[in-house]
């Protein structure tokens, strides 16, 4: 009786093959709530940056890093504060090339906003390049290099460039970043050109870049220049809410923006000896330059009101 029984048993019991197995497996993981996934992302994260298993190039640009928490909360900003309309991206080609942009906004987030519509609607890593200053400010250099940014040098842009890199400028300076609310859209001076004699070199287009947006975020109409010859600051400025405010008033204003790209300059008519002829040099810089202010007024009119 017994045995008939245990015969029974047999028959009716049911084998689980072991792969099926780890499936189910696999699919109890993925039930997970997102807040315990991103709990075990985290922990995972630590993991390895404590066990030192993961990768930096020459630059000290770290992929992981700036993907898992530079690039988020940069991107929180393009998306829900910043609204960002993204145009011609179709323009950004897949080798080296050189996107040359306006700059402005008192502090720079038109960096970061151009470095998250890259990565995430072209697939590419921007490299931009920065002023020393950047880069004599321990955290700020830290993370700009873990973002994958880099000295404004030709030695380091023509090793970028020559890797394939898509490498990225702002021509203005700080003279662009740090303009007066008044002079909004009006392109400061280009510089000596270095850029262009370091596409040039490289053989790489100029990709030509329009942002606009970024003039309203701070609105500067003032200038303390004793305060900031004695912080070692290119300048600073009052804004209608910055000192006003405190804190507050750090705070960037929700303006719209859209990004622009235009079709690449190719350069290909030249030869990189060019690069040490300033006339040259010169004449294509001011070229760069009226098509940039050109696709400034175009986007501006497009993007119509700043803060709807």
């Amino acid at each position: 009786m017994n045995a008939h029984h245990e015969d029974d048993d047999d028959q009716d019991a049911q084998v689980i093959r072991l792969d099926t197995a780890r499936q189910d497996d696999g699919d109890a993981a993925d039930e997970r709530s997102p807040l315990e996934r991103g709990i075990a992302s985290g922990l995972a994260f630590l993991r390895r940056r404590l066990s030192g298993e993961y990768e930096v190039d020459e630059f000290g640009y770290d992929p992981e890093f700036n993907s898992t928490l530079l690039l988020p909360l940069a991107r929180a900003l393009y998306e829900h504060w910043f609204r960002v309309e993204l145009g011609g991206v179709e323009n950004v080609p897949d080798g080296g090339a050189l996107v040359v942009a306006n700059h402005s906004g008192v502090i720079p987030l038109d960096a970061l906003m151009l470095s998250v519509a890259l990565h995430d609607h072209a697939d590419r890593q921007i490299r931009l390049l920065g002023a020393d200053l950047v880069y004599q400010i321990p955290i700020l250099g830290h993370l700009s290099r873990k973002a994958g940014h880099t000295l404004a040098c030709q030695a380091d842009a023509a090793r970028l460039l020559g890797k394939g890199e898509l490498v990225g400028v702002f021509p203005e300076g700080f003279k662009g970043v740090g303009k007066p609310f008044a002079e909004r859209y009006r392109l400061q001076r280009f510089g000596r050109g270095g850029f262009v004699g370091t596409a040039l070199r490289a053989g790489v287009p100029i990709v030509p870049c329009a942002i606009v947006g970024a003039e309203e975020i701070y609105p500067k109409i003032a200038d303390v220049k004793p305060l900031a010859r004695l912080l070692g600051l290119p300048y600073f400025p009052i804004t209608p809410t910055f000192p006003l405010l405190g804190p507050a008033g750090l705070v960037p204003l929700p303006s719209k923006w859209m990004i622009q790209f235009g079709e690449p300059m190719t350069l290909d008519e030249y030869d990189a000896d060019t690069a040490d002829d300033p006339m040259t040099v010169f004449d294509i810089t001011d070229h760069v330059r009226e098509n940039v202010q050109q696709m400034l007024y175009e986007t501006l009119l497009r993007r119509g009101p700043a803060f709807l």
